[in-house]
Parts: structure tokens; C-alpha cells; sequence
């Protein structure tokens, strides 16, 4: 995150001296990207003292259901982030009636009570397979399947959609595999070419820098290239 951020802060400095017409120091460091990171949880302690414990499950500190329940063959991620989505989720689970039910009517009461929504979610929820819940709750609430890496990479929306990419090697031989740029600038892909192996262009540098066949040849012998 820290190369991020520095990419960031460096193209702000050139919209900024194009604009005034001078440069500026830019100071980017581990440390204060990884503190950057606590956000709302630094802010609440500075400000009232509230040190958030972890949670289980990848909970969310204050909204519920926003976490992990298990599924018929697996782990489901819901994030009702909205009270709206509260009632559609219990609808779409067939359980309608959580939606009034007292202990559940709010974030507020359902967070007091997340122990016990977290043992009837599991409950309920554990009568489907992951793929069931996704087709009933997809477009409805904010929900999302648990993945190791291999389903991950083999889900048909990052192989059909560009997300994957071969890169050629420039020596040669099969094309490796990896993940596309995040960055696509008019539907335009990132260049997809791996970088050489050590040594590739040495000697067109060597060549290029002055320097003959039997100099480099030398130099190689010496075990200085």
C-alpha cells in the first residue's frame, strides 16, 4: 500500500507544479501508511477513548449482520451496512418475522444481541450451499461468497472479463501467468510483456555504451558481467 500511496502522492505533485510551476518534496513511508489504515478506529479513541477489540467471524465493530455465517458447504459474507437491508434479508432467508422481532429491530439491538443472531443466521443459513444463498440474496443485499485462492481465480467473473493476462517472456518459451493491471484507461489494457531474466540486455547496453565483442567477451571471462 505504501508503493500506492506514493504513486498517488507523486502524480499530485505534478497536477500541483504544472499548475503553480513548482516542485515539492513528497514523503511517503511505511509506517504512516500502516497507521493511515486504523481510519474510524483511531478516530474513535482519540476522541472518546474506545479501544475496538477483534471480533470474531471479520465482524464489523458496530454493524450487524456484517460478517461471516456458515452455509450448507461452506461461508457466506453478509453486510447488511443499511437498515433497509435488514427486513429484505429476512425476507429472502424465510424468515420475515426477525424484521419485528425485538431483539433484532435495529443495529443497535441487533449488536446487543449478535451472539444470538449469529447462532439463528447459522442455523438458517446452513440449509443452502453457498452458491443457493448467492442466487436468492444477489441484488437484494450486500452479500459475497468466501473463496479460497483456486476458486478465486478460476470464478468465471475474473476469467471471462480480462482480469487474468499472459505475459510473453522476452527470452522465449511459455508465456506466464498473472493477474491483469487493475488500471484500464478507455477499455485499454495494461502492456502484458514479463521482464527479462537477469542479464538479458547486457549486451545490447554493453554494445550500445561503446563497447566490442571481445571487450564484453573479456569482461564475462573476468566475471564482471
Amino acid at each position: 500500500m505504501s508503493g500506492l500511496m506514493a504513486s498517488f502522492a507523486l502524480v499530485s505533485g505534478i497536477v500541483g507544479a504544472r499548475e503553480t510551476g513548482k516542485g515539492m518534496d513528497l514523503d511517503v513511508s511505511l509506517f504512516d501508511t500502516a497507521l493511515q489504515n486504523l481510519s474510524y478506529l483511531a478516530t474513535w479513541y482519540l476522541n472518546a477513548g474506545h479501544v475496538q477489540k477483534r471480533e470474531p467471524r471479520s465482524s464489523h465493530p458496530s454493524l450487524t449482520p456484517s460478517q461471516l455465517y456458515r452455509t450448507k458447504d461452506g461461508w457466506l459474507f453478509v453486510m447488511c451496512n443499511k437498515e433497509k437491508f435488514w427486513p429484505i434479508f429476512a425476507e429472502k432467508i424465510g424468515r420475515p418475522e426477525l424484521a419485528s422481532d425485538e431483539r433484532f429491530a435495529n443495529f443497535a439491538a441487533r449488536l446487543k444481541n449478535r451472539e444470538e443472531l449469529t447462532q439463528l443466521l447459522d442455523e438458517v443459513l446452513s440449509a443452502k450451499t453457498t452458491a443457493e444463498w448467492c442466487e436468492a440474496l444477489g441484488g437484494h443485499v450486500p452479500i459475497a461468497p468466501v473463496y479460497d485462492v483456486a476458486q478465486a481465480l478460476e470464478n468465471p467473473f475474473v476469467t471471462s472479463s480480462g482480469r487474468l493476462a499472459h505475459f510473453e517472456r522476452p527470452e522465449g518459451g511459455a508465456p506466464v501467468r498473472m493477474l491483469a493491471g487493475p488500471i484500464r484507461v478507455d477499455g485499454r489494457q495494461t502492456p502484458t510483456k514479463a521482464a527479462p531474466p537477469m542479464g538479458f540486455d547486457t549486451d545490447s547496453i554493453l554494445k550500445r555504451l561503446g563497447f566490442s565483442a571481445d571487450d564484453i567477451a573479456a569482461l564475462r571471462q573476468k566475471g564482471v558481467v
